[in-house]
């Protein structure tokens, strides 16, 4: 496996690349449109939608693209983390086991593709927001440019969002870059300053994304996705009365909920449920089966031979994570695969694969492998937000104001995911009754590893909440306080502003 080391200044991949294409599908949910994708009855756009969606397609197509959802997203947001270690075989990935290990460079090329990709998806979305601002059709109506920019700027506050809490100060760019290189040498922006900005493109959002779309446009951002990232950014700065508002408008919605089964949350039938609040899509068909799709559990399939040849084994689940789980939790067997057991299809894995483990949460249906003919699971969608964190999130933001009431409500939120996730057997998971803020802080942290277990928050979490250094050192890893928490700004893209970005501390 070879991760290119890319030498794309952040200055060039700000220039404008739009991507259309046409492709007929099978309308179920097996075989779906995915973000980003036309065919050849709905080209310009689909009815009911408006004139900007070919640009806005752009930023989603970014979305599901390898630089920004699959390997450095993996790398970044899991492999860093106690949940996963690095898998694959042991020299397999040198970018990988710099992360793994934390002996990160400054030239690590997983770094560097990230920065890449986020900043691609954010000119794409400036684009939107240009073309919006300068449409010449008097006649457009003004409900869908405000839709075509609160979805933009929603998008964009999505891979902002990804950046500063993966490498802090970033340069906060809101304009196309289409002259010289000088003019888009922009310097970096301190973190407050670029959560602020989110803030203003999420609250913009929420104020003009509809709550719904018809079918035709699944998994387009809608209030509920901007509501709930809201949450989570005012959450990454401890504004807790705002990430408890923020959070409870998603919760009495009425759009989402706990009904879905946790068994059933990361199959093919479980995308875009009542516990989606926003996933990426991906779609695959006989005819089609990687170009509109996402390599994502590609990347962390079994890896093996004939049939069990699934993928490249990265992203293992860790026996710290493993040994999260309270007994009989079912949530462990639905996160954790593990070589010599059981699919959930019933297929015997085969005992001495590379890995002991392997995320079961992208593990795909041999029914649908056979009909794509495709073993690699391009089709399956990346979850990025579920309600349960949203409900969590509430929860923790309740403790930490503190008071009987807010503490009534901590405590009902986090016992809702965990009714959920003992499936009707009332002899697991007991109800969390303590009311002393500190345990039941504990206790909040605790259900967010285990119901959010492979989904690539654990990283970002014990970093804010400060524990970074003492729960990764325990495992073993060279992670030094003070420098880990962030990601390296990548040298190439030192070297190619000459100096205007600066590098984080200690690398």
């Amino acid at each position: 496996m070879k991760i290119l080391k890319y030498k794309t200044s952040y200055a060039i991949v700000f220039l404008f690349a739009l991507i259309t294409v046409f492709a007929g599908c099978k309308k179920d949910f097996l075989d779906r449109q995915s973000q980003g994708e036309y065919d050849q009855d709905n080209y310009p756009y689909p009815e009911g939608s408006g004139p900007y969606d070919q640009f806005i397609n752009g930023a989603y197509a970014v979305l599901r693209s390898y630089n920004v959802t699959v390997m450095p997203f993996v790398t970044v947001a899991s492999i860093r983390s106690d949940d996963a270690d690095k898998g694959s075989t042991p020299a397999d990935g040198g970018d990988q086991i710099q992360m793994d290990n934390f002996s990160i460079t400054a030239s690590n090329g997983v770094a560097n593709a990230f920065w890449i990709g986020h900043y691609d998806m954010i000119n794409k979305c400036n684009f939107v927001l240009e073309r919006v601002a300068k449409d010449p059709n008097l006649n457009t109506p003004e409900g869908l440019k405000l839709g075509a920019r609160a979805e933009a700027r929603f998008l964009r506050a999505y891979a902002y969002f990804m950046l500063v809490r993966s490498y802090g100060a970033v340069p906060l760019v809101d304009t196309v870059i289409t002259k010289t290189a000088a003019e888009a040498n922009i310097p970096q922006s301190a973190a407050p300053l670029v959560y602020q900005f989110i803030e203003s493109d999420l609250i913009f959002a929420a104020a003009n994304l509809p709550a719904t779309y018809d079918s035709k446009f699944v998994g387009r951002a809608t209030r509920g996705a901007a509501l709930g990232l809201l949450a989570k950014v005012y959450l990454y700065q401890s504004k807790w009365a705002s990430a408890m508002s923020a959070a409870n408008l998603v919760m009495t919605s009425g759009q989402y909920d706990l009904s879905t089964a946790y068994s059933k949350i990361f199959n093919e039938e479980g995308e875009n449920s009542k516990e989606s609040i926003f996933e990426v899509q991906a779609t695959a068909t006989a005819s089609n089966p990687t170009i509109y799709g996402s390599q994502y559990t590609s990347v962390q399939g079994i890896r093996g031979t004939g049939q069990w040849d699934l993928g490249w084994g990265f992203n293992v689940p860790s026996t710290s994570l493993e040994s999260a789980f309270e007994a009989n939790d079912p949530r462990k067997a639905r996160s954790i695969l593990y070589a010599g057991g059981t699919s959930l299809y019933g297929e015997a894995i085969p005992a001495g694969l590379p890995n002991p483990r392997y995320n079961n949460k992208v593990y795909t249906n041999p029914a649908r492998r056979s009909q794509i003919g495709n073993r690699f699971g391009w089709w399956n969608n990346v979850r990025l937000l579920r309600y349960a964190d949203v409900v969590l999130m509430y929860a923790e933001a309740a403790n930490e104001l503190g008071g009987a009431d807010n503490t009534t409500k901590a405590l009902a939120a986090l016992n809702s995911v965990r009714v959920r996730a003992r499936e009707g057997n009332n002899t697991i998971l007991p109800a969390i009754t303590t009311t002393v803020q500190a345990d039941l802080k504990e206790a909040i942290r605790r259900e967010r590893r285990v119901e959010l277990a492979m989904e690539h928050e654990r990283f970002f979490d014990i970093v804010r909440w400060g524990i970074a250094a003492d729960v990764l050192q325990a495992q073993g890893k060279n992670f030094v306080k003070g420098k880990h928490e962030l990601l390296p700004i990548p040298q190439i893209q030192i070297d190619l502003s000459k100096g205007v970005l600066k590098q984080n501390n200690y690398y």
